[in-house]
């Protein structure tokens, strides 16, 4: 019989599966959408119980769409956002937030209520700190933990169980309590490289409860992804997903993690490869054969994505989200949006399509964003700054109202993410971590204009996996190293994944972009100069 293997990624906005084979060809694969609590752009929430629900349904219709044998699954994998979820005793739920809504007890990754709190551990200046690129971020877990025993102690004390979304995932599928080391290495702050928690840590902000109990609410247990766990698929998991119980399930990975793992050993050298994953944020993922601290960039993680390596972890809090916020601040958005639904496209391929049009390739695209600069972080700066407070700075934009000039502002926002990549590879290279490609995937960086971009920005060739589904990919190689297909990652990533396309840089648009990226660091540090102005300033 042939053997499939099915990846699971849990995104910001959608559940979807992918059937593969072994040689990691994609079969099929179906998308659910998840539904999103948000509240003063600060507060993000959702259910897990949807979440499961959205996946066990993606799965059944995803077996059923690749026309194969449920019995021919050997494995499956899983990978998420890397979002808290707050369980109670037995399958309760817990709200996080309002109380009369207890089944919304995620706290998405992109969630700041912890703003303060990640101020206050920062300023302890703990030793673990140091593997978080010395200051940790609201996004990560902690914070969000010291938030919620601060404001929801009632929730805090019932909880039975505190979760990384994917360690959620894999406990609903074999009810097996194990967590991965890449969740907990990377949001936690477990140290991966020494196989502990660190007590002191936990205690010194306020957490101390955690390390009384053996640490069992977050993981007493932590294996590296790809492990096998408990004995498989549960019967009620399995029947959920329409599929046999006892497949092989995998300890998990964050999903910018599950990319990295389906792109980067593609060209056979992991370690010169930067796996870009560009979606609703965006993530760096660099990996050394030694550890390389490097300020303001996450990590140096042990195993966190390729056992036995070390992971470097940056990227930009909003990505593809930044360039949707961008465009809806145009007024020729609503114009565009009708055009682009006349040609059956989204809005962002319409506007990277016409701009190619209207400049004839994607390199002479740049041409079109001229006058217009944009530092997109609206989200604040994950990397290389760790700023949350940072903001976006628009410079250039005039009162044109056309579509076109809307097109000209989108290049610009690709351009800006170019830009914030650029600094983060340099970064990164000061302090012993280069690479000498980027490999790309998620759904912003599907296209031909967006790749090129990013290629002329940096400076560096950006690469294009074979598997249109990466981030799927990557999970599916958990799958298969879980069933005994392949003996590790190490293994399975150059056999399951391959390079399809290879994108230059333009030689021609080199004192262009080196002009316009040099426009962006000035932009940036105004930016932070201003606000600092401002914060100096009375509070009467």
């Amino acid at each position: 019989m042939d053997q499939y293997l099915i990846g699971i990624d849990v995104g910001t906005g959608s559940a979807r599966a992918g059937v593969f084979d072994r040689a990691g060809h994609l079969l099929a694969t179906v998308k659910r959408p998840i539904e999103m609590h948000r509240e003063r752009g600060v507060i993000a929430e959702q259910s897990s119980e949807q979440v499961w629900r959205a996946v066990c349904d993606s799965v059944r219709e995803c077996v059923a769409l690749a026309g194969i044998d449920p019995a021919g699954v050997a494995g499956i994998g899983f990978d998420a956002t890397c979002s808290l979820v707050v369980r109670g005793a037995g399958q309760a739920t817990l709200p996080v937030g309002d109380p009369a809504h207890p089944e919304r007890d995620i706290i998405v990754w992109m969630d700041h209520r912890a703003v303060e709190q990640a101020e206050r551990i920062n300023a302890q200046g703990h030793d673990v700190l140091k593997y978080v690129g010395t200051r940790i971020s609201p996004e990560m877990e902690t914070p969000k933990l010291l938030w919620l025993r601060e404001n929801r102690p009632e929730v805090y004390a019932a909880a039975a169980h505190f979760f990384d979304l994917t360690d959620f995932l894999t406990w609903k599928a074999t009810g097996a309590l194990e967590r991965s080391a890449c969740t907990v290495t990377c949001k936690w702050t477990y140290l991966a490289h020494e196989g502990r928690w660190d007590a002191d840590y936990f205690r010194q902000i306020g957490l101390g409860d955690l390390a009384d109990d053996g640490f069992a609410r977050i993981g007493a247990r932590v294996v590296d992804p790809g492990t096998p766990l408990g004995q498989g698929l549960t019967e009620a998991a399995a029947e959920a997903m329409g599929l046999r119980p006892g497949i092989a399930v995998a300890a998990g990975l964050i999903d910018a993690h599950a990319g990295g793992v389906g792109t980067v050993a593609a060209g056979g050298d992991a370690t010169a490869c930067l796996g870009y994953v560009f979606g609703t944020s965006s993530c760096t993922m660099t990996t050394t054969r030694e550890p390389a601290f490097v300020p303001g960039v996450w990590g140096p993680y042990y195993s966190a994505m390729v056992p036995g390596m070390w992971l470097n972890e940056g990227g930009q809090s909003a990505a593809g989200a930044a360039i949707d916020q961008l465009v809806q601040l145009h007024p020729a958005t609503a114009e565009a949006t009708a055009l682009a639904a006349a040609a059956g496209k989204p809005l962002p391929q319409w506007l990277a399509d016409r701009a190619l049009e209207l400049a004839g390739s994607a390199s002479a695209a740049l041409r079109l964003a001229d006058d217009l600069h944009v530092v997109p972080e609206f989200l604040g700066n994950r990397a290389p700054f760790a700023d949350p407070h940072a903001r976006a700075v628009i410079m250039g934009q005039g009162m044109e109202t056309g579509p076109d000039s809307l097109v000209a502002l989108y290049v610009a926002g690709i351009c800006g993410l170019g830009y914030g990549l650029r600094q983060i590879i340099e970064t990164q290279a000061q302090n012993g971590a280069p690479v000498e490609t980027i490999s790309v995937s998620g759904g912003a960086g599907t296209h031909p204009l967006t790749r090129q971009v990013l290629a002329d920005a940096t400076g560096l060739p950006v690469e294009v996996t074979e598997c249109p589904e990466p981030v799927l990919l990557g999970s599916a190689m958990l799958g298969a190293v879980a069933a005994g297909l392949f003996p590790d990652l190490h293994s399975a990533m150059p056999a399951m994944s391959r390079i399809a396309a290879r994108c230059a840089p333009d030689p021609a648009s080199r004192a262009r972009q080196d002009a316009r990226h040099a426009a962006f660091l000035a932009l940036q540090s105004t930016a932070r100069q201003i606000r600092a102005a401002m914060a100096a300033l009375p509070q009467n």
